[in-house]
Parts: C-alpha cells; sequence; structure tokens
C-alpha cells in the first residue's frame, strides 16, 4: 500500500513535486544518485514504480563506524540495486550500513530496509504506533488471511472509505486488497527496535532527537539533528505537497488533529533545514509548519462552508470531497483516479471529524449504511 500520494496540496507553493530541482544535485529532485545533503548526509532517492510521486528520499548519515541510513525504500529490485549503486559511488556499500532508523510503517519506507536489515543482521528501528499496522499487514501477505477475511467482513481500507460514504470506490478497494497475493510477509516482520516516546540517539558523533509526530501515520517519527540544523522529516514535512491523512490501520479518531498538533510540536524545534522524504532539500522547517497548517485551516473552513444546518440529513466526507478542488490544479474531485478519490474522501472525513472536536459540527447517525454523515454544530 503506497500511501504517500497526498490529496491536497498548499497553493501557496510555487513548486510542484512533478518539476522540482534540489539544491544538493542541481537537478530534478527524483534523479538517481548520492547527493550531498549536507556534510556527512547523502540523499539517495530510490524508485517509486507507478506512483505520481516518482521516487523516496533515503539518507545515509556517515559516522567512523559506518552508515546509518533514514527510510530504506520499496522493497524492489530497482530500488535495492540503485541503493548498492549509490553506496558504492560515495566508497562504501551494504557491509558498511549499521542502522535503519525508519521514519514510518508505510512500504515504500519501510519494506527494503527490512528485508536488507534481516539479510545484513542490523538493526531496523521504527515507532511502537506502528505495531498494530503491521500485524495487519503481514496477516494480509502472509499465507493464511487477515481475520476479517476468514470471518467475511469488509477489508479495513474499504470499510474506511464506505464510513466516508465513498461506496463506489469502497466496492473497488475491497476487490484489490482482497487479491492482494501472499508471500510478502517478510517485508513486513516486525523492527528490532521500537522508538516509545521522544528519546535521544547516538549516531556516531551526532544527537538525532526523535520526536514523534503523529498525523500521517499513528507511528511516524522525525529526526533532528539541531547541532547541524537539519530536520530528517519523512512525510510530515513534505516540502510541496501534504501528505495523506486518515488512510490508516488501524482507524485513528482523529488523524488530522494529530497531525496539526504534530506540525505545531515541530515548530517549537529551532528552525531547521528539511530534509524530506519526497521533494527537494533544503526548506525551513518553521516556514513550511506554519504553510501547512495554513492550508489545513483553509480546507476546515471550506469543509464547514459545505455542511447543512443541524436538523438536516448531514453530508458524509465523500459529499464534501465533491464540493472541493484538488491538488494545485483544484482538479475536480470526479476526475481523480480512484486511489487519489479515495484519499481525497478520507482526508475530508478527517477535517469533518476535526470540525466536530471543535465543536464547530456535530455527527448524525450513520444508520444503515454504515457512513457517518455530518451537519453544522
Amino acid at each position: 500500500m503506497t500511501q504517500d500520494t497526498p490529496a491536497s496540496a498548499p497553493p501557496t507553493v510555487p513548486t510542484d513535486t512533478a518539476h522540482a530541482v534540489s539544491p544538493d544535485s542541481g537537478r530534478h529532485w527524483a534523479d538517481p544518485g548520492a547527493w550531498p545533503a549536507a556534510p556527512g548526509v547523502h540523499r539517495i532517492p530510490l524508485p517509486l514504480p507507478e506512483d505520481g510521486l516518482k521516487a523516496v528520499n533515503v539518507y545515509a548519515l556517515e559516522s567512523d563506524d559506518g552508515l546509518t541510513l533514514v527510510d530504506g525504500g520499496w522493497a524492489i529490485p530497482e530500488a535495492r540495486d540503485l541503493l548498492d549503486s549509490a553506496l558504492r559511488s560515495i566508497g562504501s556499500g551494504f557491509g558498511d550500513v549499521r542502522r535503519f532508523l525508519v521514519t514510518h510503517v508505510h512500504r515504500d519506507h519501510y519494506t527494503l530496509a527490512r528485508v536488507l536489515g534481516t539479510e545484513l543482521g542490523v538493526d531496523v528501528t521504527l515507532g511502537s504506533g506502528e505495531r498494530p499496522a503491521l500485524d495487519y499487514l503481514a496477516a494480509l501477505h502472509g499465507d493464511e488471511p487477515p481475520a476479517d477475511r476468514l470471518e467475511g467482513a469488509e477489508p479495513v481500507l474499504a470499510a474506511l472509505l464506505r464510513s466516508a460514504g465513498a461506496h463506489d470506490l469502497a466496492d473497488l478497494w475491497a476487490m484489490i486488497e482482497r487479491d492482494e497475493k501472499p508471500g510478502e510477509e517478510h517485508f513486513w516482520a516486525m523492527p528490532d527496535t521500537w522508538l516509545e516516546g521522544d528519546v535521544s540517539l547516538s549516531v556516531g558523533g551526532r544527537r538525532l532527537d526523535a520526536v514523534h509526530t503523529p498525523g500521517h501515520t499513528p507511528g511516524h517519527y522525525v529526526f533532528a539533528d539541531e547541532a547541524a540544523g537539519l530536520l530528517l522529516a519523512g512525510d510530515h514535512v513534505l516540502p510541496t505537497i501534504t501528505p495523506s491523512i486518515g488512510f490508516t490501520v488501524p482507524p485513528d479518531d482523529q488523524p488530522l488533529g494529530h497531525f496539526m498538533a504534530s506540525l505545531t510540536r515541530v515548530r517549537a524545534l529551532p528552525d531547521l533545514a528539511v530534509l524530506p522524504a519526497h521533494g527537494p532539500v533544503g526548506m525551513s522547517s518553521h516556514a513550511r509548519c506554519a504553510e501547512l497548517l495554513a492550508h489545513h485551516e483553509d480546507r476546515l473552513a471550506r469543509c464547514l462552508a459545505a455542511l447543512g444546518p443541524a436538523g438536516s440529513a448531514g453530508l458524509t466526507g465523500h459529499d464534501v470531497a465533491g464540493t472541493l478542488g484538488w491538488t494545485r490544479r483544484e482538479t475536480a474531485y470526479s476526475d481523480l483516479d480512484p486511489f487519489s478519490a479515495g484519499l481525497a474522501a478520507m482526508e475530508t472525513k478527517a477535517h469533518l471529524e476535526l470540525l466536530v472536536a471543535r465543536g464547530d459540527a456535530v455527527r448524525t447517525s450513520s444508520g444503515s449504511s454504515d457512513s457517518v454523515r455530518f451537519t453544522l454544530a
């Protein structure tokens, strides 16, 4: 499940991800190589097949005893080969890797780290909030079906879409999820080390502050190197897009609230240069967090404006998503592909749930459709 293609993007960002040039390479940010993002830090873009983002940035941190990699890429042969060649280009190799620090559980960040960690006998570290997702993913890709298949219940992601009122999309996603092929459960094996709370890590001569930033996923972490002025941001702070919100297993009751609170936590750190998982390096963490918070406040206002008065039948996330423009191009919801439309429906529901938590909207009875509806408070 690739979950990094966002449903919406802040309109104030001048350069979109598809055309962004990264200052460390002077080339398109997804071009292969090992680019010097900072002293002792190389950015290694690895490919994402059939994904609009094109690549995920893996960061190699040098120290006297070897390399620490922040994120690992998608466990596909092309990514493995490019990681190998990139490490060789800086005089290193897989044998120099001592540890993987993974920002979150999505396959383009975790799976190659888990496969190589097992092969190389090195530590793979992940936030403990990702444990339920790993339980589900290991079962989904294993030889035995997960419990929802055994009991005839709807797959988790399809049920999420149905709660957002996107029934046609839920039917399609249920079919895709049930067709997942077994034999990849080793991609989703548990990490060697769980991160709990905020902790400081020693990486050679560096001190990395591991800061828990739930929202995009429950167990997402960023790694701050305040001495070097760097924020290894994963998908939490992206320079040209906002990550998908509400696309989590198991479901989160307030994913947007958690995401915005995490942005506020990161903005409370010193201003750092963002080293993102997707896109070019170098943006101010303070400036970008402020932009992302402003963007979601704007989306909240638009969602609120779409709702009917108290006592009306109410609207679903799918209904409200249909009133909004999507991506920088303000694409109509009806023109999105099924994957992006699913993300948009769930993200809109996340905005509506936050409006409820703020007291601006109320949930109405879900009725027999299993869809949650919302009205003005």
